[in-house]
């Protein structure tokens, strides 16, 4: 049956032009692509080999605690003059840790101890140099009221957050209540939790089997590190790349910094630092607790020199004779290390 249409003239013009425009556009579709949906990255990404990151009772994962979290991290209404945020010590493109020895607080006053990366974190069993906070939301507190970083209130910080009609409607969103101290915790660590690396060459090679993710310099030094000449892994462990244990590996004979005896004031923990991971340690520049070494071939020279000597030095640091091209590998294979997919992730970049 033809097309018939049974309007005035003036409006049957219309309805004649309406009709071809439709047969037009239905015969153009079929020589359009097919549009496939693209489906959002998940908040969390576990990568092969991972275990799943435990989220406490009372702070699931959820996109509006993560979309929370995020937004008070990068935010510098954290800290009591207003030009700090967590995102001025830990940078994601240095894989969330910072580019100098002390990061600077607020009114520039410098900080005790070198910014750690942050990847990962969701994993750690305790939290700061030794190791004195048990739960990531508790680490949130440490430094809002430090004297040389935030040197704030966490009271005061809630209710600048109450002035803010985001901040209130985002909190009533995220935990059903009024933005708190308890939100303001565990949103940031919602958020932390998710800032997993596991994409590096050395994940590719070892746990997704791609033999070629590797070159030949990286392979020597990835047996190097794991063997019983330099018994790296015997710290730097499983696949976060540290067993959380305090250790001294004898960067000085004298610590200014007492380490873990600032927590338990015992002489066996003075000078004891908690073992950090290596995951993209060629970003996380400069390195030690102090940030007293500059590059990676400066840390490979001290565990081959055997470091300095302590009544607390753990006994694996010793003298080890490695040879240039042996350093060389070591090297190449630290920096394998190195998740650049992490790195350059924009759902963890600043919005």
């Amino acid at each position: 049956m033809g097309f018939h249409c049974t309007l005035p003239f003036p409006m049957k013009r219309v309805c004649y032009i309406v009709a071809i425009l439709a047969i037009i556009v239905t015969a153009c579709r079929k020589d359009l692509p097919e549009v496939i949906p693209v489906e959002p990255e998940p908040l969390l990404a576990v990568p092969a080999g991972f275990p799943t990151p435990v989220f406490p009772d009372g702070n699931g994962l959820t996109p509006a605690r993560w979309i929370l979290g995020k937004k008070l991290f990068y935010d510098p209404i954290m800290s009591s003059d207003s030009t700090r945020s967590c995102a001025s010590c830990h940078h994601a493109a240095k894989a969330f840790s910072d580019t100098i020895a002390f990061s600077p607080g607020i009114a520039d006053r410098p900080g005790t101890r070198n910014a750690p990366t942050l990847a990962n974190i969701g994993y750690h069993p305790y939290f700061t140099r030794e190791g004195g906070v048990p739960t990531l939301e508790m680490q949130v507190l440490v430094p809002i009221q430090e004297h040389n970083e935030f040197d704030f209130n966490i009271l005061l910080i809630v209710e600048r957050l109450l002035h803010d009609t985001a901040y209130v409607r985002m909190s009533r969103e995220a935990y059903d209540r009024e933005p708190d101290a308890f939100v303001i915790t565990r949103s940031i660590a919602c958020f932390e939790r998710t800032l997993i690396s596991g994409q590096s060459p050395y994940d590719l090679y070892f746990f997704q089997g791609k033999n070629d993710a590797l070159t030949t310099a990286e392979k020597r030094g990835m047996n190097l590190f794991f063997s019983e000449k330099t018994d790296c892994s015997q710290c730097h462990t499983g696949f976060n790349f540290t067993n959380y244990t305090f250790e001294n590996n004898g960067l000085y004979a004298d610590y200014p910094d007492p380490g873990r005896f600032r927590l338990t004031e015992l002489e066996s923990d003075r000078a004891r630092f908690k073992v950090p991971t290596l995951r993209n340690v060629s970003l996380t520049s400069p390195y030690m607790h102090d940030g007293s070494l500059t590059t990676l071939e400066a840390v490979v020279e001290h565990y081959n020199s055997g470091g300095y000597p302590h009544p607390n030095k753990n006994a694996l640091i010793r003298p080890l004779g490695l040879t240039a091209g042996e350093k060389a590998d070591l090297v190449a294979f630290l920096n394998s290390l190195t998740d650049q997919a992490f790195v350059r992730n924009p759902k963890f970049r600043q919005n």
